[in-house]
């Protein structure tokens, strides 16, 4: 797993409240696929507010890590969970096209593991939606 981070997203309960709240403090070109979900580009990676996120087990937060093929985000999931990791979603197909998995860290953070064919994935790790 490189180090990076991709992206960092908040549970939220509004996401109209949400987004409006961080475009008053200067923030653009949202992107909301849906009802549930925004992203906004944010230097070299993504900052998301989704109201979903509490499913996963999540508290309140979630950290990313974006892989360059489908096969590289179980390749990485594998690796986490020797590492003391325990998976929380296997690699699977995603609703959204992708491939996407998650594992907790010792401490119980959820870490998503994705990779998402509509983003670039620079060869620094930056991601650009």
């Amino acid at each position: 797993m490189e180090q990076r981070i991709s992206l960092v997203t908040l549970g939220v309960t509004d996401l109209a409240r949400a987004r409006s709240f961080y475009e008053a403090r200067g923030w653009r070109g949202a992107r909301q696929p849906d009802e549930q979900i925004c992203v906004f580009q944010a230097g070299g990676m993504v900052f998301g507010l989704w109201t979903g996120l509490g499913g996963h087990g999540a508290p309140g937060i979630e950290l990313a890590h974006n892989v360059r093929s489908p096969e590289e985000v179980a390749a990485t999931l594998f690796h986490a969970e020797q590492a003391g990791g325990t998976i929380v979603r296997p690699a699977a197909r995603a609703e959204w096209g992708g491939t996407s998995g998650a594992f907790l860290d010792p401490d119980g953070y959820v870490w998503e593991v994705a990779h998402n064919p509509g983003w670039t994935l620079g060869d620094d790790g930056t991601v650009t939606i």
